[in-house]
């Protein structure tokens, strides 16, 4: 019932649009990708996949932002079922890339942000190397970019409550790391591949 009501709610406020651009909406363990403006980019991608393929998708998110509160921590361990990772004091034994690779070996599907952290719209910025990585690791799984449009202006930084507009979230054809690519070549054509959706 909350997450049909969070779909509702979110689908309302965005007025969001889907765009398959590059390929179908299957039932296919798959690696989203996709850029970064907002705390509700999740939601929004999240809620835009069919129910079908949306059950066994994660997001992977900032567990300092959605443990803060009852209401945040509810929503993403019983709604969204997400991976909630720490973005400081990283090291071998906290390792964001052990929770990703476990919840792929238990066949879900992520959703994940590669940039690291919001940007304030338009161009995607810097990808990390975790992306590479996740890529390198689980070569057989579909990695699909996504661009998702106006998010930053329905959900300004330092804002708490959304305002309605249009969003457009666009799905890409499937990338995978290329013989001999470097990993600074292959981060590069990844984030080229969401921008590419931006212009389309």
């Amino acid at each position: 019932m909350t997450a049909a009501v969070i779909i509702w709610l979110t689908k309302f406020i965005t007025g969001a649009s889907v765009r398959w651009a590059g390929c179908d909406p299957v039932q296919r363990q798959r690696v989203y990708f996709a850029n970064h403006t907002s705390h509700l980019d999740g939601v929004v991608l999240w809620s835009a996949l069919p129910p079908s393929v949306r059950k066994v998708v994660r997001p992977v998110a900032a567990a300092d932002y959605w443990m803060a509160g009852p209401i945040r921590k509810y929503l993403a361990m019983r709604v969204f079922n997400a991976i909630l990772i720490t973005r400081e004091h990283v090291s071998a034994k906290n390792n964001p890339l052990t929770q990703i690779l476990n919840a792929l070996d238990a066949k879900s599907s992520i959703i994940i942000f590669p940039e690291g952290h919001r940007n304030d719209g338009g161009e995607p910025g810097e990808f990390k190397s975790g992306l590479y990585h996740i890529m390198k690791k689980r070569p057989d799984i579909e990695f699909i970019p996504v661009y998702i449009d106006n998010m930053n202006r329905i959900l300004p930084r330092g804002e708490f409550l959304p305002v309605p507009l249009l969003t457009c979230i666009s799905f890409g054809a499937p990338i995978n790391v290329a013989k001999n690519e470097s990993k600074e070549e292959f981060l590069l054509r990844a984030r080229k591949s969401v921008n590419d959706l931006r212009q389309a």
